[in-house]
């Protein structure tokens, strides 16, 4: 479990970016794999978010996830939900103690948020299409409607794929571009010709940046270039595995 140093002063807050170690899960899901979209034994998606739980002091059924659909999309979390049960959206925000809001990743960037003094946090699935859709901004004002205030609001990025191993196409650069002409700072020329290095925690930290909240963390690890440590979809598809699995970030308020 890796933490941002921002969040380690919150007393009121339990947060952590989990790693692929440390679970029950076998061969390419190995180990920790907290993802019940893939298809790995269900049982042992279920003990490893358990051991997830326990980490940051939450009862399993407590432990939450949405049916992630790139949207920017959020859910106001007041009770806990079943997996089968979940709503669809991106991210999710509470003012309420001991529900732990987790973001599933294998190559998008997880971004956990908190206000303690207002006794609010949130959690977001920012692929390049949740974060083009404003699905940060939108976590915020979530956040900003339960009662917390901008100023005091922090957030940290975890781990995801870096721009050293994010190839794409001119039409994906060509959407940002037609969003924003001033996008062009987040790609750079590709050895291929006609492709482009995407910096995602860059942009994702610079639509942070512009929502103005108090303090923006970046963890800087890459699920891509990471093995032994991240699951990644890029990688799973470049090596051409059937599936792959899910990371977990997660935080949590006290009592």
């Amino acid at each position: 479990m890796l933490k941002a140093k921002p969040f380690d002063v919150l007393s009121r807050v339990r947060h952590g970016f989990f790693t692929r170690e440390g679970g029950v899960s076998k061969d390419i899901y190995a180990s920790l794999n907290c993802g019940y979209g893939s298809n790995d034994d269900s049982e042992r998606v279920r003990e490893n978010r358990a051991r997830v739980a326990l980490k940051l002091g939450a009862e399993p059924e407590k432990l939450l996830t949405v049916y992630q659909v790139h949207s920017p999309d959020v859910a106001v979390v007041t009770e806990p939900w079943i997996p089968d049960t979940a709503p669809q959206a991106d991210a999710m925000v509470t003012a309420e103690p001991r529900i732990a809001l987790g973001i599933l990743t294998a190559d998008c960037a997880p971004v956990l948020f908190a206000d303690e003094k207002a006794h609010v946090i949130g959690a977001a699935h920012a692929g390049w299409k949740g974060a083009i859709g404003g699905v940060l901004e939108a976590t915020v004002d979530a956040m900003i409607r339960l009662g917390a205030e901008r100023s005091r609001i922090v957030a940290a990025i975890g781990p995801c794929i870096s721009k050293d191993a994010y190839e794409v196409g001119s039409d994906f650069r060509d959407r940002f571009m037609k969003a924003d002409a001033a996008n062009d700072g987040w790609f750079a020329p590709s050895a291929n010709e006609g492709h482009f290095m995407f910096d995602l925690p860059g942009y994702a930290e610079a639509r942070l940046k512009a929502a103005d909240i108090g303090t923006i963390a970046v963890m800087g690890h890459c699920t891509y270039r990471e093995p032994k440590r991240f699951f990644s979809y890029r990688r799973t598809t470049h090596r051409k595995e059937p599936d792959y699995g899910r990371q977990i970030s997660a935080v949590m308020l006290r009592d």
